[in-house]
């Protein structure tokens, strides 16, 4: 389906059961740094762009499927020229999660391993492009049964990027996926050294100066480098980080609000309230409720 440049076609919520929108850029664009609570498949169609997901750095072209977890850190910013076009789907559990009969733990290994690319070939993408568009066309035209028939695409598409590996074995004898993350620069590399330590340690004190010293930089050359390679403030990504750890607390234990604090590193409960309401857009305990109810 042909867009007019810059004007989105979008159906759904990306917070909600099924996300879908297709748009066609031409001037710049930057996703803000995000998670939720999700699963999303990206397609590029066309240009290029750059990727951060988790720890690592990708650089997408036309024909790469990326494939992002639930509650995961990522962004996307400009890479080479400016226009480009893509398809984003965003999906819940309860859309096609345990417990619905199309549900398969295979068809989500993509999701949680280290191979969250996949670079297909020109009949691949032909199969991709077809099926994407069936959807988008379902979704514009709402006829009967078409969330259904959306149930059944999606499952199409995760089975085949589920075989993608096995097929990519059976052809050249390697067990290596035909798309593979970007081999990335020493600095990329370095700056993916920082975001892991991160993770592994939110909870305790993280501080530039502590940092740049473990890493043998600067902490201007720190701060700097990692603003560009990741998109996020060292701070920004500290404190998703912190909250991301925060929300699955809240969602998945009892524990009262000021241990939780202290468990994913703030100082104190103001912080950690005026943080998390930042992140989130409502308090701790706004969030905690709300994920009860639904």
């Amino acid at each position: 389906m042909r867009l007019i440049a810059d004007e989105p076609l979008s159906y759904g919520d990306e917070e909600g059961d099924f996300f879908i929108q297709q748009v066609h850029r031409t001037k710049p664009f930057e996703r803000e740094n995000h998670f939720h609570r999700t699963y999303e498949i990206y397609y590029q169609m066309s240009g290029q762009r750059y990727h951060f997901i988790d720890d690592r750095s990708y650089t997408i072209e036309a024909g790469d499927l990326v494939f992002v977890s639930k509650h995961v850190v990522h962004n996307s910013a400009p890479f080479g020229p400016l226009e480009h076009e893509r398809i984003v789907i965003n999906f819940s559990d309860a859309f096609l999660g345990e417990g619905h009969p199309l549900h398969h733990p295979a068809l989500f290994g993509l999701f949680e391993g280290n191979a969250r690319l996949l670079r297909l070939g020109a009949q691949e993408q032909q199969f991709i492009g077809e099926l994407l568009g069936k959807m988008v066309k379902e979704t514009v035209e709402c006829r009967l049964g078409f969330e259904t028939y959306l149930r059944v695409l999606l499952t199409e598409l995760l089975l085949f990027a589920a075989r993608q590996p096995v097929m990519q074995e059976e052809r050249d004898g390697s067990s290596e996926l035909q798309s593979a993350v970007a081999a990335g620069s020493p600095l990329q590399h370095k700056i993916s050294e920082v975001v892991q330590h991160i993770n592994e340690h939110y909870d305790t004190k993280l501080v530039l100066a502590d940092l740049a010293k473990r890493f043998f930089m600067s902490p201007y050359y720190l701060s700097r480098s990692f603003k560009v390679i990741t998109g996020f403030t060292l701070v920004e990504y500290i404190h998703l980080t912190r909250v991301r750890e925060a929300q699955r607390l809240l969602r998945e234990t009892e524990l009262k609000v000021i241990a939780i604090a202290e468990l994913t590193g703030f100082e104190n409960t103001g912080h950690f309230d005026r943080i998390f309401k930042k992140v989130s857009g409502m308090t701790p305990l706004g969030f905690r409720k709300s994920g009860r109810q639904g």
